[in-house]
């Protein structure tokens, strides 16, 4: 009497039956697999629906420059006018069908907008720096006057000098070892230092010219 074969299947030459230790071993990787699968698939998702969400509120010169249809440029738009809960919830489902169909190269240009906008752009951050900087110098370095009215010819003179004088004197602690307080002065030679620098490419400035603490000579 022959023997009757039993069912199952072959893996890389190995005969797998059906029922088998092996064959619940093969089914639960294969089960863990496709979780991981699913589980991928959903947090893609659910970073891209953020990223449309981010985008409603992107600055319009950031938007103007990222690569999007006008048809999702509308829905967009679309989408900041609506105020009820359930149709903008349905419309930020459409944004996200958008989203999915963008090429990998698009979404790091949008994922790259959000983050300028969020942390500014390196030249920004620099003349933020510098401005700092230069402000400091103003206030403690009798010298730095003179070096900025040299580096920028355009700056009123008179101008600069009096808020330097009012900076100082409101820098002046009123009673001994009270702690120094900054006035309006203070922040308009921020101000102007960060007009004048924006208006011309900067560069890393050299530690050794851009002392804060130098001491007046």
């Amino acid at each position: 009497m022959s023997r009757k074969l039993k069912k199952g299947y072959f893996v890389r030459g190995e005969f797998v039956a059906e029922g088998s230790e092996r064959d619940l071993e093969l089914k639960r990787e294969l089960k863990g697999t496709d979780e991981q699968s699913r589980t991928d698939l959903k947090r893609e998702s659910t970073e891209l629906q953020k990223l449309g969400e981010a985008l409603l509120d992107l600055r319009t010169d950031f938007m103007a420059r990222l690569p999007l249809s006008e048809k999702f440029k509308d829905a967009i738009a679309e989408a900041k006018r609506i105020t009820n809960f359930e149709g903008k919830r349905r419309q930020m489902q459409y944004i996200g069908k958008f989203m999915r169909l963008l090429e990998p190269d698009v979404l790091q240009l949008v994922r790259d907008a959000l983050h300028e906008q969020s942390n500014g752009s390196a030249a920004d951050n620099l003349t933020l720096h510098q401005s700092e900087v230069w402000r400091d110098r103003l206030i403690t370095d009798e010298e730095a006057a003179a070096q900025w009215i040299n580096q920028h010819p355009g700056v009123d003179i008179q101008q600069l000098r009096a808020l330097i004088r009012q900076a100082r004197k409101d820098a002046k602690p009123e009673k001994p070892g009270a702690a120094i307080r900054h006035g309006r002065a203070y922040r308009d030679i921020f101000q102007l230092v960060r007009e004048q620098l924006s208006a011309t490419p900067q560069r890393e400035p050299d530690a050794a010219v851009f002392n804060p603490v130098r001491e007046a000579s």
